[in-house]
């Protein structure tokens, strides 16, 4: 499986119209891909809080529709990062979307845990409250957001849905680069999984963003890592990596404590 993600630059100066038109042209690109990934909140930047409200949209809005077409025109499975979406009762939430290759969508995510310490996005968004698996031809993926990374039970839960390669959408600060390196590796390594970590760059709302985009295999070995700035990783994942790796080294059979 051939997958690719793409680390959006994301800058204060460039109109979330604009961006949304770059970026789909980007995924047009990836043709030839089977699994392309973009990072959280792209349109927007993920702490341009102030701008959450009035850019919001339906799953159906101008995000959809511009990846819709895209993930269409490419023939790829796309994990359209994550946007800003205002539910029918109002709610906000912080939502990935996974489309297929005919442009549909396949599956959504709200993001569960979110961040900011009763201030910012745990405020001004609801959480979600199921885990997401997509079923694709060779990998079942396990969605994620962010600060999801932080809490291990969830990926334990996209484990026992039957995970294989978990998907990492983000937009995650510069300051704490060390920790999403860590903290990626980490959940491949106890899991036994391959984990596809897209992060934005750029800066917005005053926040350096960290970039390092990185593929990880399942013993916890970085197959590919982006700098700081707007990138492409391509990287060619064997689908019987996960299994062979959970048979030579059984540990998940040895578990106790189940949530």
């Amino acid at each position: 499986m051939r997958a690719s993600l793409i680390q959006i630059a994301v800058n204060d100066g460039e109109s979330v119209a604009s961006r949304r038109s770059r970026v789909a042209d980007l995924v047009r690109e990836q043709a030839g891909s089977d699994l392309v990934v973009l990072p959280e909140l792209w349109t927007v930047g993920a702490f341009a809080y102030e701008r959450f409200e009035t850019e919001a949209e339906p799953l159906d809005g101008p995000t959809f529709e511009a990846v819709s077409k895209a993930a269409r025109d490419a023939g790829v499975w796309l994990h359209a990062g994550s946007v800003v979406e205002r539910a029918g009762d109002g709610s906000l939430y912080n939502t990935a979307l996974v489309l297929s290759p005919e442009g549909e969508l396949a599956a959504t995510y709200r993001k569960i845990h979110r961040f900011g310490f009763d201030q910012g996005e745990a405020v001004l968004m609801a959480a979600g409250d199921s885990l997401t698996t997509v079923a694709l031809p060779e990998q079942t993926l396990g969605l994620a957001t962010c600060y999801d990374l932080r809490f291990p039970e969830l990926f334990r839960g996209l484990v026992d849905a039957g995970a294989t390669t978990m998907v990492v959408a983000a937009g995650w600060p510069a300051r704490r680069r060390s920790h999403w390196t860590l903290l990626n590796r980490a959940r491949a390594v106890e899991d036994q999984a391959y984990v596809l970590a897209c992060g934005l760059a750029g800066t917005h709302a005053g926040v350096e963003q960290a970039g390092h985009s990185l593929v990880v295999d399942p013993w916890g070995e970085v197959l590919a890592e982006a700098g700081p700035g707007e990138a492409v990783l391509t990287v060619d994942l064997d689908p019987a990596k996960v299994p062979d790796t959970r048979d030579q080294f059984p540990a998940l059979k040895d578990r106790r404590m189940h949530g």
